[in-house]
C-alpha cells in the first residue's frame, strides 16, 4: 500500500530523511559526500528553499529545509548536470 498524498504548503517545514537498504552504506567515500553536498547546492539555487540544518552519515542523510514557494515535489526531482 502506498503512503497518503503529501500535503505542500508555501513556507512549510520539512524533515527530510533517506536510508540505505537494510542500513546498508549509501555514502561509501569522501567523493560521494562532496558529490551529495554539490547536488543539494543545485538544488538550493535552483529551487529557493531554506536548508536549516543537514546531517550525512554513512549509511543515511537528514535535511531540514523550508519551501517558501509550494515546490517540494520540484525540490525532491530536481535535475543537475554532472560535476566538471
Amino acid at each position: 500500500m502506498s503512503r497518503p498524498l503529501r500535503i505542500e504548503y508555501n513556507n512549510a517545514v520539512y524533515h527530510i530523511t533517506a536510508r540505505g537498504n537494510e542500513k546498508k552504506d549509501i555514502f561509501l567515500d569522501e567523493r560521494d559526500f562532496e558529490k551529495f553536498l554539490y547536488y543539494l547546492d543545485v538544488v538550493y539555487e535552483r529551487n529557493n528553499i531554506i536548508v536549516y540544518s543537514f546531517v550525512l552519515m554513512n549509511n543515511h542523510y537528514r535535511l531540514l529545509i523550508e519551501t517558501p514557494r509550494l515546490n517540494l515535489s520540484r525540490v525532491m526531482t530536481t535535475k543537475y548536470t554532472p560535476q566538471a
